[in-house]
């Protein structure tokens, strides 16, 4: 999938564990390691709002585009 999600890397710049950020967000532990692992499929916009408030980040920051043609050619 094109889009990489920089959860972890945020939550370690800020140094906030995922317990942390789960109550902050009032988000469950297992929709945010769903999300922290990429495996999402979506995320509502009230949901990244939330998490950029408690990260102090923008989305660009979270959410990445890379292009699959880019992808496999630098590996």
């Amino acid at each position: 999938m094109p889009i990489i999600v920089n959860l972890d890397v945020m939550m370690a710049k800020r140094k906030i564990s995922l317990n942390e950020l789960s109550e902050r967000v009032d988000l469950t532990l297992s929709n945010l390691s769903i999300l922290k692992t990429g495996k999402a499929k979506a995320i509502r916009f009230s949901t990244l709002e939330a998490i950029c408030r408690a990260l102090d980040c923008q989305p660009g920051d979270i959410l990445e585009y890379v292009d699959d043609k880019r992808r496999t050619t630098n590996r």
